[in-house]
Parts: structure tokens; C-alpha cells; sequence
């Protein structure tokens, strides 16, 4: 069982970045690969970015690359998210999720992902 808890949300103007944690509990986090995903108001939930176990493998989606950066400290049992250049349409829910098998890839479907967080608000103001 992993259980994931988010922070680092808040309110930014637009162009300022944030950087959002996800600290997960679990002895076998270190093999899984993570993820992040995002819901706006009236929308599905949709892919950001995602990490293998070993923080090698990244992918994104492309609203957000060479803005977010993806990574994670194993060793500390956490997976970050750095949003720079951040805009108004960033505005939304973050959850971050766990992929509940071990593997060095990054996946981008939610439904490969068995564990999720609660999730922080993001709002960014123009």
C-alpha cells in the first residue's frame, strides 16, 4: 500500500512558478514509477508528467514542456513537480499518483496508476 500526500500550492500570477511535493509512505515507493495529473473546473483529468523508478525516464505532456520539470529523491520518498512560466489555464487541481508495479518507464494513462493523493489547488492569476 502507498499513500501519497501533496503540498506546495497556491496562488501565483501568471509567469511565476511553484514547486509541488508529493511525499509517499510505503516501503517499495523507491521501484514505482509517479505522476502527476491536473483537473480544471468542468474538465477531465489529464496528464502532466510522469517518472520512472529510477528518475531517468520522464515524459510530459506537451502543454507543459520546457515549463514543468519532473523528478524525485528517492531517499526521501518524494516526487516534485516544478512548474515555471506558470499561466492562467495552469489553473487546477494537481494529483500526483503511483504506478503500483515496478518498472523504469513513465506511463501516461491515469488508468495505470493504483495509488492516488488528494490533491493541491493551483491558481494562476493573469
Amino acid at each position: 500500500q502507498v499513500q501519497l500526500v501533496e503540498s506546495g500550492g497556491g496562488l501565483v500570477q501568471a509567469g511565476g512558478s511553484l514547486r509541488l511535493s508529493c511525499a509517499a509512505s510505503g516501503r517499495t515507493y523507491s521501484r514505482y514509477p509517479m505522476g502527476w495529473f491536473r483537473q480544471a473546473p468542468g474538465k477531465e483529468r489529464e496528464f502532466v508528467a510522469g517518472i520512472g523508478s529510477s528518475g531517468t525516464n520522464t515524459g510530459y505532456a506537451d502543454f507543459v514542456k520546457d515549463r514543468f520539470t519532473i523528478s524525485r529523491d528517492n531517499a526521501k520518498n518524494t516526487v516534485y513537480l516544478q512548474m515555471n512560466s506558470l499561466k492562467p489555464e495552469d489553473t487546477a487541481i494537481y494529483y500526483c499518483a503511483a504506478v503500483g508495479r515496478d518498472s523504469d518507464r513513465y506511463y501516461r494513462f491515469s488508468n495505470s496508476y493504483n495509488y492516488w493523493g488528494q490533491g493541491t489547488q493551483v491558481t494562476v492569476s493573469s
